[in-house]
């Protein structure tokens, strides 16, 4: 194994350098592992968790499955009760459905569906009701809870798994283990914790760092590249949590300007919405963090191992080179995904004629602002600090660290450079094979 120094004349490396290199990552690295896996089990609630502590249904009522049918309203209509001309009551918007599981099955019924479902509710479609027989006296007892779309999602799920199998290979198979586990943080971690009356800071940091630990790993082996990407994450991260905490103060931004958060305040009087926020805004803005982080380390990687007499201020210039490119197209990414979930929120309040100022300002539209320029902030630093970092620790292990392809080695011993218009997919297969 050898690197090539600034001249292009080749240099043994150095073993004991790249012993000391893993070895001052590791003071690094483990420490924040071991001080994840603390908080993990002391911010934990455990048995106390309030996950599953409300009902799904109320007392009295019933859980049921109906498909909807051709059937005309007025030939499925259950006798003997109030609103048969469907005029008033829960028939003004019902459906014909056949009883799929439950209460009555077999049976074919009139079924209530509120308006706003009413364009995405045809015929085929199955529904998740609620029999209530207190509601009897409005025409129909089965009551519209939400629509059965189990199957779709499950065959999307396998879609995606393949693809990723097919495209990325190992690799992209261990990224979606990844995934899962740190999906598995959130829902056995972040949620009962921050349920519990935990500090929704230290929560949210505890449950980012474990999430940033095993989706790394997982997917891209623990090497000095991978957690070169990983301390540049953290970086991002803090900076993150700062302008976080830092942008939501300063725009005084409550946190209750949705209705989902005012019921969490109803159930939580004690969790502070503001602090939910800050939350919401560093978990949301953490998966494009790590995908610049890793992607830029990468870059880093791969530019030494193209060529390796450069130094190391200009391998950093052309590793920014490329984190420009991902900057630009990072930060309308960032922008379009957070206004597409406000989509809704948006058209609400142009609805309404005021200044464009006022309108910008308005407690919805600004957390969205924030949250768009605080995560966009934290990746755009988090480029050239892992670029550095990348580069110093590149140019004293060497490319090699991490296992460079096969045909790339072989090229390298036959001392056969590649021409300008070639690249390494295109090289004649009995150079390849050395």
């Amino acid at each position: 194994m050898h690197v090539h120094a600034e001249g292009g004349r080749a240099a043994e490396l150095d073993p004991r350098m790249r012993r000391r290199v893993r070895t001052v990552l590791s003071i690094v690295v483990i420490p924040l592992f071991l001080a994840t896996l603390v908080g993990l089990y002391v911010l934990h609630p455990g048995q106390a968790s309030k996950i599953g502590s409300l009902p799904e249904v109320a007392e009295g009522m019933e859980q049921a499955k109906v498909e909807v049918v051709a059937t005309p309203i007025d030939k499925c209509r259950l006798p003997n009760v109030e609103g048969e001309s469907g005029e008033g009551g829960l028939l003004a918007s019902a459906r014909c459905a056949k009883v799929l599981e439950g209460k009555g099955k077999g049976l074919v019924v009139p079924v209530h569906v509120p308006p706003e479902y009413g364009q995405a509710v045809g015929v085929g479609t199955v529904i998740k009701v609620i029999y209530d027989p207190a509601q009897l006296s409005q025409g129909t007892p089965y009551l519209f809870w939400d629509i059965e779309r189990g199957w779709p999602l499950v065959m999307l799920g396998i879609v995606y798994v393949v693809l990723v199998g097919a495209v990325a290979g190992r690799r992209g198979l261990f990224a979606v283990v990844g995934l899962l586990a740190s999906t598995v943080v959130l829902v056995g971690f972040i949620v009962p914790a921050l349920m519990s009356g935990s500090s929704p800071l230290l929560v949210t940091l505890v449950g980012a760092s474990a999430m940033l630990f095993v989706s790394v790993y997982m997917a891209h082996g623990v090497t000095i590249r991978t957690t070169t990407a990983l301390l540049g994450t953290f970086i991002g991260l803090a900076i993150t949590v700062g302008l976080a905490l830092w942008g939501v103060r300063a725009a005084t931004l409550s946190g209750a300007t949705s209705e989902d958060a005012l019921t969490v305040f109803s159930y939580f009087p004690d969790l502070s919405l503001s602090a939910l926020l800050t939350c919401g805004i560093v978990i949301a803005g953490l998966g494009a963090l790590n995908d610049v982080t890793i992607t830029q380390a990468s870059a880093v990687w791969e530019l030494a191992a193209s060529n390796q007499t450069m130094g190391r201020w200009r391998l950093f210039s052309r590793a920014m080179r490329i984190g420009a490119d991902h900057i630009a197209s990072t930060v309308y990414t960032l922008a379009f995904a957070y206004a597409g979930t406000a989509l809704p929120t948006l058209l609400l309040a142009m609805m309404v004629h005021r200044p464009v100022g006022s309108l910008l300002t308005a407690g919805d539209i600004a957390e969205e602002i924030v949250r768009t320029l605080v995560a966009s902030i934290g990746l755009i630093l988090a480029i050239p600090i892992t670029s550095a970092v990348g580069t110093l620790l590149v140019t004293i292990v060497g490319v090699d660290e991490d296992g460079t392809s096969k045909l790339r080695r072989r090229l390298s011993r036959n001392k056969r450079m590649l021409g300008p218009g070639e690249n390494i997919w295109e090289v004649d297969a009995d150079a390849a094979r050395g």
